[in-house]
């Protein structure tokens, strides 16, 4: 079994607690689902949010998902003028036997504008 991160964002329309753990609670269970996952799995996950987001903490989401013996962790993304607006990342630490080609980082709504490569 190896730690593996997987990462993933998403974005909302106002700085506003509701929808900030909506979209979180729809991110964490979307890297959940993707990556057949379960708390058991999950060793650890941060979350960022940009600075203009501060209405709530997003782990909050993650806590009413059942995430009540995984550390979580909530931190401030740095203030880059040209970065893009109200949006919740995090990077879960995983167990898996999984290789890393295999996990499925998850972009959603206006976020996914920030990994074209990899969003879905």
């Amino acid at each position: 079994m190896a730690v593996r991160a997987i990462r993933g964002a998403t974005q909302v329309d106002a700085d506003d607690r509701d929808q900030i753990l909506k979209a979180t609670t729809e991110l964490v269970t979307e890297v959940m689902s993707r990556n057949g996952l379960t708390t058991d799995d999950v060793i650890s996950v941060i979350f960022t949010a940009t600075p203009d987001l501060t209405a709530e903490f997003p782990a909050l989401a993650a806590r009413r998902l059942g995430f009540h013996e995984v550390p979580l962790l909530c931190a401030s993304e740095l203030n880059v003028p040209h970065a893009l607006p109200r949006v919740i990342r995090l990077m879960a630490h995983i167990a898996t036997d999984l290789p890393r080609s295999a996990l499925q980082h998850v972009y959603l709504r206006g976020a996914s504008a920030l990994r074209l490569d990899i969003a879905q």
